[in-house]
C-alpha cells in the first residue's frame, strides 16, 4: 500500500496534467466499483427476501434496503453488515445476534442449517432416524425448534419435539433415552437477550466435534433453494413425550443418596431461564425443602429485565439472589444460566461484601470431584485445560483416573470411561452415562446433598473449600477478560505476548511460554497460549463467542498455612497482567 502511494505522487509530480487525468479516471474507477459493489450488496438482500419466511425480518429488512437505497450510509453501513458473510457452523453449532440476513440468527439460516444437519443424518444412517429437538424461552426459540422438526420430517427423518420449552440437559438427556442419532437444542445459553443459537448434539448424547462439525457444514453449503427443501406440518410432528422428562426426575434421584440430610435452606434463581419447573421437581423429588426462589427471574423473560448480562458469574447477576438469602438466612444461593446447563454457587462469608461470597468455577468443580471421588465414584475425572491442576491432585488423592482435554464440553464428554468432568465456566458433569453434557440440575442436586450432610455435621462449603486446600496445595484461580472489537488487535497481542513476554508478574517470574497445550493434546498456534509461572501458570486465549481475550491464573504454595498469602499473590499477578495489556489500548 505505501509503494503504490509512493508511485502515484511521483507520477503526479512530473506532470501536473496526468496527474489530474489519473486522480479523475481513479475516481470515475473507484465511483463504477462502489456503484457496483452497492448493486450486489443490495441484489443479495432481495435474493434474501424472496426466500425469508418470516414477516418480522422480512419487515425488517425491506425498510434496510430501502433506506440503503435512497443513499442512507448508516442504513447502507447496517445492510453491509448484516451480508457480510454468514454465521459458520462449527463445534458450537451456530450463535449470533437475531436479525435479517446470513450474518444473523433467523429462519432462513436456521432453515438452511436443519436441512444440511438432516442431509448429514441421512447420510450416516439412512432415513427414518430419530431426532431430538429443544428449545428455550428466547426469541425464536420455539419457532427454530419447529422449523428444525418440519425439515427432518420432510427429510423423512423421526423428530421429536420438546413439549414445552426445557433446559439444554434434557435435550442431552432425551437423545439418549430416545435413541437419537441426533439432537437440536435451541440456545444462546448466557448470552444477551439479542442473541439466538443453534446447539447440535450426535447419537452419544455430546455436542459435535471435528471432522462432523464440517461434514455438517459441508451439507448446509450444499443446500439449495429453500423452496425445494421438502418440509412436513408441525402438527406431524411427535412430541418428546412426558415419562421422558419423569425418567430424567426419577434419575437424578438415584444420584443422591437415601439420606436423612435433607435439611437446607437454599435460594435459587433462574435467570430468567428455563430452569425453574425442572429444578423443583428434581430437588423435590429427592427429598428437599422447595426452593426459596427469586421472584423477579423465577419465570423465563427472553429480555432478562432484571440482570445486564444474564450469567451468573457476572458482576450484579446475583444480586437479587444475595439479598433474598440475607432476609430467609440461607445456607447456600444456587443459580442457573438460562438454559440450566450451568451452576454457581454462593455461600454465606461475614469477610466478603455484603456478606456472601460466589464461590469460583473451579472452587465447586474440585468440591463436586472431591465428593464423588471419596464417595466411591469411579472412573476418570476431567477438566479442560484453562480449569484448575487441582483436580489432578484429587485424583490422584483418590486413586482415580484423571485427563484433561481441550477447552469446552464437547471434548470433556469424549474422554473414555468419564465418571465426572467440570470446566471453570460453572459447568459440570456429575451423571455422564444419563447427561452427557453439563448439567446445571444433577449438579445442583448433588450440591445440595453434599451441603447438607457438611450442615448435619456443623460444617459448610467454606469449610470444605479449606479441607480441599490441604489437598490441591492452597490453589487459587482467578480470571481477566481484555475486550477488543478489533480483530487484529487480540492477534497482535498474542503475537506479543509469546515473543516479548513480561519477565515477571506481580513478582512471581515467568519461567517459560507455550502453545496452551497439556497431556499431548495441542492448540493451532496463536490460538492459546500458556506462561509457566513460579507456582503456576495463566493461559490465554481468544473466547470462540466474544471479542476479547480471556486470562486464566492459577497459583499455588504448599508451604503456606492457607489461602491467604496466595490470594495477595494472584491479586498483583492479575493487575500487573491487565496493566501489559494496557500498552495495546
Amino acid at each position: 500500500m505505501t509503494q503504490g502511494i509512493d508511485q502515484g505522487a511521483g507520477t503526479g509530480m512530473a506532470t501536473g496534467t496526468g496527474s489530474a487525468t489519473g486522480t479523475a479516471t481513479t475516481a470515475a474507477g473507484s465511483a463504477t466499483g462502489t456503484a457496483a459493489i452497492g448493486e450486489a450488496l443490495f441484489a443479495a438482500a432481495r435474493a434474501w427476501l424472496a426466500e425469508d419466511p418470516d414477516p418480522a425480518t422480512r419487515a425488517e429488512l425491506t425498510d434496510l434496503l430501502e433506506a440503503a437505497e435512497s443513499g442512507d450510509p448508516v442504513a447502507h453501513g447496517y445492510l453491509e453488515d448484516r451480508f457480510d458473510g454468514r454465521l459458520q457452523f462449527g463445534t458450537a453449532g451456530l450463535r449470533g445476534e437475531l436479525g435479517a440476513g446470513p450474518n444473523r440468527m433467523n429462519r432462513v439460516t436456521v432453515l438452511r442449517a436443519a436441512a444440511g444437519l438432516a442431509a448429514f443424518v441421512t447420510e450416516q444412517h439412512g432415513t427414518g432416524q430419530v431426532v431430538a429437538i429443544g428449545y428455550d424461552a428466547r426469541h425464536n426459540s420455539r419457532r427454530f425448534a419447529e422449523d428444525t422438526a418440519e425439515v427432518m420430517l420432510g427429510a423423512g427423518h423421526r423428530p421429536y419435539l420438546m413439549p414445552r420449552e426445557l433446559p439444554t440437559p434434557m435435550l442431552a438427556f432425551s437423545v439418549l433415552r430416545l435413541g437419537a442419532k441426533a439432537g437440536v437444542m435451541v440456545t444462546a445459553s448466557h448470552n444477551p437477550a439479542r442473541d439466538n443459537g443453534y446447539k447440535v448434539y450426535l447419537g452419544d448424547g455430546s455436542q459435535i466435534t471435528t471432522p462432523n462439525d464440517a461434514l455438517i457444514a459441508a451439507e448446509i453449503d450444499a443446500v439449495g433453494a429453500l423452496a425445494d427443501v421438502p418440509r412436513g406440518a408441525v402438527e406431524d410432528v411427535e412430541a418428546v413425550p412426558e415419562d421422558v422428562i419423569d425418567a430424567y426426575v426419577a434419575r437424578s434421584a438415584e444420584l443422591v443418596a437415601e439420606s436423612t440430610h435433607r435439611d437446607l435452606r437454599f435460594v435459587y434463581t433462574a435467570m430468567h431461564g428455563v430452569g425453574f419447573e425442572l429444578f423443583r421437581r428434581v430437588l423435590t423429588n429427592a427429598g428437599f425443602p422447595e426452593p426459596i426462589s427469586v421472584p423477579e427471574q423465577q419465570d423465563p423473560d427472553p429480555d432478562f429485565p432484571t440482570v445486564a448480562f444474564p450469567n451468573p458469574e457476572e458482576p450484579g447477576a446475583l444480586d437479587l439472589a444475595f439479598a433474598l438469602a440475607a432476609e430467609h438466612d440461607a445456607d447456600v444461593i444456587i443459580a442457573n444460566d438460562p438454559d440450566a446447563d450451568r451452576m454457581a454457587l454462593a455461600v454465606p462469608d461475614a469477610a466478603a461484601p455484603g456478606g456472601w461470597r460466589r464461590l469460583s468455577g473451579d472452587d465447586v468443580g474440585m468440591l463436586l470431584g472431591h465428593y464423588l471421588a471419596t464417595a466411591g465414584r469411579r472412573g476418570t475425572f476431567a477438566t479442560s485445560i484453562v480449569s484448575s491442576e487441582g483436580l489432578a491432585a484429587i485424583a490422584a488423592d483418590a486413586k482415580v483416573g484423571y485427563a484433561r482435554t481441550l477447552t469446552g464440553f464437547k471434548w470433556i464428554s469424549k474422554v473414555p470411561d468419564l465418571a465426572f468432568g467440570y470446566e471453570e465456566a460453572i459447568g459440570y458433569c456429575v451423571d455422564p452415562r444419563h447427561v452427557n453434557d453439563k448439567d446445571g440440575v444433577s449438579a445442583a442436586l448433588v450440591t445440595a446433598e453434599f451441603a447438607a450432610a457438611l450442615k448435619a455435621g456443623g460444617r459448610t462449603l467454606l469449610d470444605a473449600v479449606a479441607d480441599l486446600d490441604r489437598v490441591t496445595g492452597n490453589l487459587v484461580t482467578t480470571q481477566l477478560s481484555i475486550r477488543s472489537d478489533d480483530p487484529e488487535q487480540i492477534q497482535t497481542m498474542m503475537r506479543t505476548l509469546r515473543r516479548t513476554p513480561p519477565a515477571a508478574l506481580g513478582g512471581v517470574a515467568v519461567t517459560e511460554v507455550g502453545d496452551l497445550s497439556a497431556g499431548g493434546v495441542a492448540l493451532p498456534p496463536e490460538q492459546g497460549l500458556r506462561l509457566a509461572l513460579a507456582g503456576g501458570w495463566i493461559a490465554v486465549r481468544p473466547s470462540g463467542t466474544e471479542p476479547k481475550l480471556k486470562c486464566y491464573i492459577e497459583l499455588g504454595d504448599r508451604e503456606a498455612a492457607d489461602r491467604g498469602p496466595v490470594v495477595k499473590r494472584i491479586a498483583a499477578v492479575r493487575a500487573e497482567l491487565e496493566e501489559w495489556f494496557g500498552q495495546f489500548a
